[in-house]
């Protein structure tokens, strides 16, 4: 079984960093979704895709994959580049070279 290891990103809809700090353990996908016939939702005959674990760090995650004898992948976070800036740097004169 193939498994994947990363550090979610924050909602969309959401300014803060609310439940970022975990690592999740998610299964990838064993068999193709497809639509059931009676419904039309999306089915899978695969349960273990509904399966996210938490970790409190990288390397717990590691170690239980590597403890259950999974094949996994690691991705890491992409680090988030904050500049600061006020309001008053909205009207602050700036010659024509630096505006580019």
């Amino acid at each position: 079984m193939k498994a994947r290891i990363f550090k979610p990103a924050k909602n969309a809809m959401q300014s803060g960093q609310a439940n970022t700090e975990h690592w999740l353990l998610e299964y990838e996908l064993e068999t193709a979704r497809r639509p059931e016939p009676l419904m039309g939702w999306v089915a899978s005959g695969d349960t273990l895709n509904q399966v996210r674990m938490r970790f409190d760090s990288k390397e717990a995650a590691i170690a239980f994959a590597e403890q259950e004898g999974l094949d996994f992948s690691v991705t890491e976070p992409h680090k988030r580049k904050i500049v600061a800036r006020s309001y008053l740097d909205n009207f602050k004169y700036r010659p024509y070279e630096e505006e580019k």
